[in-house]
């Protein structure tokens, strides 16, 4: 397993993969993911198990922080140690833009999720009430790159 870096021309790859890992209300489409894939400081690495992607990361880094804005991994390859690899790289790559913290949001609702961050040395930093489309609060984590 392997991760590649992902620019603008990987949108419609994202957005695909988004869609089989989020239920419609969350699902990124592909002008929303080449919209923020232009914006300064972001990232994106796709993970790739024999040359097939398995699940992708995005980040954004600005000064001394890096913002997991998602990370997906596609369900046939979920416990196969994808996400480790995708945090591993992300962290990499927020190390290499000056990144001192990271942080993330997840709901609540997302035991599996919440779980992989825990193993991960992610703490709760806070609390966003009613943060997603489906009206979940979400939970604020971070730790350092």
């Amino acid at each position: 397993m392997h991760v590649q870096h992902a620019g603008k021309t990987y949108a419609h790859l994202l957005a695909s993969m988004h869609a089989q890992c989020f239920d419609s209300k969350a699902q990124w489409n592909q002008t929303a993911i080449t919209a923020l894939l232009s914006s300064p400081g972001v990232h994106a690495g796709i993970g790739m198990v024999e040359d097939q992607p398995a699940g992708f990361i995005m980040l954004r880094s600005v000064a001394d922080e890096a913002e997991i804005l998602t990370i997906c991994v596609l369900p046939e390859y979920r416990k196969c140690g994808v996400a480790q690899c995708l945090l591993a790289w992300g962290a990499q790559v927020g190390r290499q833009n000056g990144a001192q913290t990271w942080f993330l949001e997840v709901s609540v609702n997302n035991q599996s999720a919440r779980t992989l961050y825990e193993k991960q040395g992610f703490e709760k930093l806070g609390l966003r009430k009613r943060y997603y489309e489906d009206g979940s609060d979400a939970l604020i984590l971070g730790r350092s790159c």
